[in-house]
C-alpha cells in the first residue's frame, strides 16, 4: 500500500510519487489534494492503482489524480492518464464501464419562491416521466438498424426525432457525437442489453435534481451560461446504461488475450490494454464511440423529458417555464487530443475516467458564447449537498491534459453505506431539510447518503487553488429523482 511518505509536496495542494518509487513506473503519478483529501486518497486502494496504471505502455507526462479520487476497476476514479498514438495503448479500465457517463445542465428564468409551491408535483413528475432503476426499459422503442444509426449519429439522432433543439447540440461536447463509431465492433449482447434502454436514467448514482443558482462567483460567465441566482436550474447525470457496460465487460474480457499477443506486462490484469493502432484498439475505439454517442442520446431524450415534465407541472402557474442548455460533458471517456508536452505539441490518446475535460478560453470547439470564457464543467456533489459549475483553464491545459475533478468522490463503498444507513431514515431527513425525494428504492438511496462521499466544496477549492478550474455557480439541491 502506498503510504504518505511515497509524495512529495510539490505545490500547496499538488503531491507527486516519482517515477522512481517503483521500477517499473514509467511516469511519476501526480495528486491535487489537501492534507484531508490526501488522507482520504490513502484510505483505500486508489492510489496503489495510480502507481499501477503509471506503468501502461506509451505513457507521456503525468498520470494526474484528482481530488475526489477512489478505488474502481484497475485505474481509480479520478484519474487521467494520456498515451502517445499510434503506438501507446488503450485501456477500458481507465476509461470506466459507465461509457460517457456525464452531465447535463439546464437552466432557467424561474425564480424559486415562484416555484416554491409546486416543487412536490414537479418531483413527481419527473419521476414518473423519466424511467429509472436496475434494467428499466425508457419510452423509445428501437429496431437493431435505428439502434446503429443512434450509435454513428448520437444526439443529432435525437434532434431528427423531435427530442432536441439545435442549441442543445451546440451545448454538448463533440456536438453530441463522437466520430468513428463502429457498431460492428460491438457484441449482439450488447445491442440487446442497450436497445430497450434509450431515454432512461438507470440507478447508482445516477440522477436527476432540480437545484438553485445558490451564488454566483464570475458574473460573466454565469450570465453568459443564463444562471441567475436564486432561479431554477436542473442536472441530468447518467450515461450509456447496460449498453456501455456490456461493451466494457466484452473488451476487458478480449483484452486479456491481447495483452499477451503484443508480450505487455502489466502488474494488474485489471489494467488490459491493447495498442492504439491494433486491430483489437481500433475495434475498442469504434464501439466506444458507439457507446459515447448512445450516452448523449440518452441524455437527450431524457433532457426532451424534463422539459415535459416541466410544462405538465408549471403551464399556467409560472410566466417561463422553458429550460435551456447550459453544457453537456462527459467524464468517462478517451479522447484523441493534441497537448504540449515538453514544449513539444503531441498527439495522445487522454483515459479519463471520473474526470471531466476542462479546456481553456480559446478552445475552438467550444460554442462562440463559452470561448473566450473556457469550457463548463459540471461538478455534481453527493445528494443533498451543493454542486458546481466551474470552467476550465490554462492551468488545467499546462498540469492535466486540460481536465479536472468530476463531482465529490466516494470515502465508503456502497456496501457499508447500505450497512449504515436506513433509506428510509436518509429521505426523512433530506426532506425535513426542504429537498424532495423521489426514489424507487430505499437501499438504493442509503448508497447514495452524502455521508459516503467527500465534501465537494473541499475538492472544489483544491482544484481552483490548483489553478485547473475556476468557479461560475454554486447549485443547492431543491428535489432529487433516483432509481
Amino acid at each position: 500500500m502506498v503510504d504518505k511518505r511515497a509524495f512529495t509536496r510539490i505545490g500547496p495542494v499538488v503531491w507527486e510519487i516519482p517515477a522512481s518509487y517503483r521500477q517499473d513506473m514509467r511516469v511519476p503519478v501526480r495528486l491535487f489534494a489537501d492534507e484531508a483529501l490526501l488522507e482520504d486518497a490513502l484510505g483505500d486502494k486508489s492510489m496503489d492503482q495510480a502507481v499501477n496504471a503509471a506503468t501502461l505502455p506509451g505513457l507521456v507526462g503525468h498520470v494526474n489524480v484528482m481530488p475526489d479520487v477512489h478505488q474502481g476497476y484497475g485505474f481509480p476514479i479520478g484519474g487521467v492518464a494520456a498515451t502517445r498514438t499510434p503506438d501507446g495503448v488503450i485501456s477500458p479500465g481507465a476509461i470506466g464501464y459507465d461509457i460517457n457517463c456525464g452531465v447535463r445542465l439546464l437552466a432557467s428564468r424561474i425564480p424559486q419562491e415562484t416555484a416554491r409551491d409546486h416543487l412536490a408535483d414537479l418531483a413527481s413528475a419527473l419521476f414518473a416521466n423519466c424511467p429509472s432503476g436496475v434494467g428499466v426499459k425508457g419510452s423509445v422503442r428501437l429496431t437493431s438498424k435505428e439502434l446503429e444509426r443512434v450509435c454513428r449519429e448520437g444526439a443529432e439522432w435525437a434532434l431528427k426525432h423531435g427530442f432536441a433543439r439545435a442549441e442543445d447540440l451546440e451545448c454538448t461536447e463533440e456536438g453530441g457525437r463522437i466520430t468513428g463509431a463502429e457498431a460492428s465492433g460491438v457484441s449482439a449482447r450488447a445491442k440487446e442489453r442497450g436497445r430497450p434502454q434509450l431515454g432512461t436514467l438507470g440507478a447508482g448514482n445516477h440522477f436527476i435534481e432540480v437545484d438553485v443558482v445558490d451564488q454566483v462567483f464570475n458574473p460573466e460567465a454565469a450570465g453568459a451560461m443564463g444562471l441567475v441566482e436564486g432561479h431554477l436550474a436542473v442536472q441530468i447525470h447518467c450515461g450509456s446504461r447496460g449498453f456501455g457496460h456490456q461493451i466494457c465487460t466484452d473488451y476487458v474480457r478480449e483484452f486479456q488475450s491481447a495483452v499477451q499477443r503484443y508480450g505487455i506486462s502489466l502488474p494488474d490484469r485489471e489494467l488490459v490494454c491493447a495498442p492504439l493502432d491494433s486491430p483489437e484498439g481500433q475495434r475498442y475505439l469504434g464501439a466506444m464511440a458507439c457507446a459515447a454517442n448512445f450516452a448523449f442520446a440518452n441524455r437527450q431524450i431524457l433532457t426532451a423529458h424534463v422539459r415535459r415534465s416541466f410544462e405538465e407541472t408549471l403551464a399556467g402557474r409560472v410566466r417561463d417555464f422553458d429550460l435551456h442548455q447550459v453544457y453537456d460533458i462527459a467524464h468517462n471517456m478517451g479522447k484523441i487530443e493534441d497537448h504540449q508536452i515538453a514544449g513539444e505539441t503531441v498527439r495522445v490518446c487522454v483515459h479519463r475516467k471520473g474526470s471531466t475535460r476542462a479546456f481553456g478560453p480559446g478552445f475552438e470547439e467550444l460554442p462562440a458564447v463559452y470561448r473566450r470564457l473556457g469550457q463548463p464543467v459540471l461538478v455534481p456533489g453527493s445528494m443533498g449537498t451543493a454542486s458546481w459549475v466551474l470552467l476550465g483553464t490554462e492551468g488545467s491545459m499546462q498540469q492535466s491534459f486540460g481536465s479536472t475533478c468530476h463531482g465529490a468522490g466516494r470515502v465508503m463503498s456502497r456496501k457499508q453505506a447500505r450497512r449504515e444507513v436506513r433509506g428510509d431514515d436518509l429521505k426523512r431527513k433530506l426532506e425535513e431539510g426542504g429537498i424532495r425525494v423521489r426514489a424507487g428504492s430505499l437501499p438504493g438511496l442509503a448508497e447514495e447518503a452524502p455521508q459516503a462521499y467527500k465534501d465537494v466544496d473541499a475538492v472544489v477549492d483544491v482544484v481552483t487553488r490548483a489553478g485547473i478550474a475556476a468557479k461560475v455557480a454554486r447549485l443547492r439541491p431543491l428535489a432529487v429523482i433516483k432509481g
